[in-house]
């Protein structure tokens, strides 16, 4: 049995969030003083926002310095769940100010109060200066870590709000219509309820150790079943540890060979792991004919294990 570990995916330095984290801090006090002065709702509820996105920040910083943690015995597999925890955590808080967005909004379409449009253009224009800014900075390496990621579409989020506020704010300013100001905050609260669902959903689907949404298993069994010397594959798991860094273990079905042979199918499998599916972690277990039973996806646990043995006897 052998395993190897691909590093290419290195771990984020979190000293890239504190800068994101001190700006947003120190504008949110200022943009909530605007919001009650102006007594606009896109701008309360956008300050409320930031506010989430200073948590979503800090956790996702705490997090990043977990996960360069080594591993040891406690935690085989190191701190890269951390990450996945923090991502699910900043879900929540998305979804939680989505629906209080949606509740005051409500209020407010009942009985729209009168929004001073000038504070709420100005102050928008330079939260969506603040909130892009600060987006840009934590953009980087968000496609592949699920945690930047969730950090990222916190503060995406508020500038995509804030460019809402000031388009509710010129509406206000040519219309008179003050219903524009809960309209923009009802669109913007849909637009950060998607995004947390988004992500939620991969969080969870990781904690379940489910296999990557983008995984083609069938094509990964045909790429394997090239390799010569390889006759079959059972007990196959494919999960992912952290959004970037993805596990394998199988039992790999061979002719009765010797040891240096079988080393050589196992970096040859390995190759194709890495290259073609990006797989960090692989564990193969070679066998000889007649050793395992030759379910594909093995069933965990005594039960199981007797499934399988009745279906192997049919």
């Amino acid at each position: 049995m052998t395993h190897t570990h691909n590093h290419a995916a290195m771990p984020t330095s979190p000293n890239r969030l504190i800068a994101p984290l001190i700006i947003t801090a120190a504008f949110v006090g200022f943009e909530l003083a605007a919001g009650l002065w102006a007594n606009s709702l896109a701008l309360l509820t956008d300050a409320a926002h930031n506010l989430t996105d200073v948590a979503a920040l800090a956790l996702s910083w705490y997090a990043m310095r977990l996960t360069a943690r080594p591993a040891h015995a406690g935690k085989t597999f190191g701190y890269h769940r951390a990450g996945i925890l923090a991502a699910l955590v900043n879900s929540t808080t998305l979804a939680v100010i989505a629906l209080g967005i949606f509740f005051e909004a409500y209020q407010r379409l009942l009985a729209p109060p009168r929004v001073d449009a000038n504070i709420l253009m100005g102050v928008a224009a330079l939260a969506f200066l603040v909130n892009a800014g600060t987006a840009w900075m934590v953009k980087r390496g968000s496609e592949n870590d699920l945690n930047l990621r969730s950090a990222f579409v916190h503060l995406a989020g508020d500038a995509i709000s804030t460019f809402g506020a000031i388009l509710a704010g010129i509406g206000i300013a040519f219309t008179g219509l003050q219903i524009l100001d809960p309209l923009v905050s009802v669109l913007i609260g849909a637009l950060i309820l998607w995004n947390a669902w988004s992500i939620a959903r991969e969080t969870v689907d990781i904690l379940l150790e489910g296999t990557p949404r983008n995984l083609d298993v069938s094509a990964l069994v045909r790429d394997v079943l090239r390799v010569d010397g390889v006759r079959s594959v059972h007990d196959l798991h494919v999960w992912s540890i952290s959004s970037s860094l993805r596990a394998l273990s199988a039992h790999v079905l061979t002719d009765d060979i010797v040891v240096s042979r079988g080393a050589a199918i196992q970096r040859a499998m390995n190759q194709v792991l890495a290259d073609k599916y990006n797989i960090a972690h692989a564990t193969l277990q070679l066998e000889c004919e007649g050793c395992e039973p030759d379910d594909l996806y093995c069933e965990l646990g005594a039960d199981g294990n007797a499934t399988a043995q009745e279906k192997q006897r049919s």
